[in-house]
């Protein structure tokens, strides 16, 4: 379903004549679907679980599930009360690598995380004027609170300090965009973390964690296309991925299967929309922290 003609149909004749509507309300009523998955903008996202829920449909929702905490408890509630499975695409978790490093960190293989550190920095800034305010925290950050959570497994963040600016597009700043930040965040096990963003990385799309421990280190994040290194007069080179379907193409792929999986099933989801609250709580803080110039504790927020 898309309100733009023709779009739905153009991809259901690609999908191999799949059903196309232009009202959302219209494929909530069909007894033939039995999940949905929302990619809409972030701002209409917890509405349509809700509906979709209320519809009885099992719902994958990308991130952000809600962009207030009373949306995402009302989105998290009708999802319960339907009895449907609600996940949320945090990709990184079924990114190989970062799934690896919070299977050992569980393990206990680098002894008690100490520090961690999650960055995202996307390839081009194109139209600095479609940007809404806090995207920074509320659409791409929110992808890296939830890393740092993840490999901190049942840790809660507690505490938040937050910069940010316009350093890519400054002209734009009166106009509320933010396209850089760094936010501090202490976690209840002792653990520091540092998460960090900005909107235009020449060299590519670059994602990238880590987490220190007691007894060790892991790593993970790689933005080169492939393992191949030129040699040459100009010294070495990489090609370097720049786009997030290339560098989380099988992520992507991942978590769309095991969400079929838990609809078939009745399985909990491996990133729930409690994830996405507790990732959010983080993002409010964060804009809090911004907005007071001072640290934040997440319990105030949530």
């Amino acid at each position: 379903a898309d309100p733009a003609p023709g779009a739905a149909r153009a991809l259901g004749d690609r999908l191999g004549g799949a059903t196309a509507y232009t009202e959302i309300a219209e494929l909530l009523a069909d007894p033939g679907v039995e999940a949905v998955v929302i990619a809409t903008p972030a701002r209409t996202h917890a509405g349509l679980v809700e509906a979709a829920a209320r519809a009885g449909k099992a719902v994958y929702c990308e991130k952000p599930m809600a962009v207030t905490l009373e949306e995402a408890d009302r989105a998290i509630a009708a999802a319960a009360d339907a009895g449907v499975p609600l996940q949320v695409g945090f990709n990184r978790r079924y990114d190989s690598g970062f799934h690896a490093a919070h299977e050992k960190v569980r393990a206990g293989v680098i002894g008690t995380p100490q520090l961690l550190r999650s960055l995202t920095r996307d390839p081009k800034l194109a139209d600095p004027g479609r940007i809404p305010p806090w995207t920074i925290f509320l659409e791409t950050l929110i992808h890296d609170f939830d890393t740092l959570r993840y490999l901190n497994p049942g840790a809660v963040p507690v505490e938040v300090f937050a910069f940010a600016d316009a350093l890519v597009r400054p002209d734009f700043k009166d106009r509320g965009l933010l396209d850089t930040a760094v936010v501090t965040i202490r976690f209840d096990n002792g653990a520091l973390a540092t998460a960090e963003a900005n909107f235009q990385a020449v060299y590519g799309y670059d994602v990238r964690g880590e987490v220190f421990g007691s007894a060790g280190m892991l790593t993970m994040g790689d933005i080169r296309r492939s393992h191949l290194t030129a040699y040459g007069p100009d010294g070495t080179a990489a090609e370097c991925v720049t786009y997030d379907q290339d560098l989380f193409r099988d992520a992507y792929v991942a978590e769309l299967a095991d969400f079929t999986e838990c609809v078939r099933t009745g399985r909990t989801p491996s990133a729930t929309g409690q994830d996405a609250r507790a990732a959010l709580s983080v993002a409010l803080a964060a804009i809090r922290s911004v907005t007071i110039g001072g640290p934040v504790r997440v319990g105030d927020i949530a």
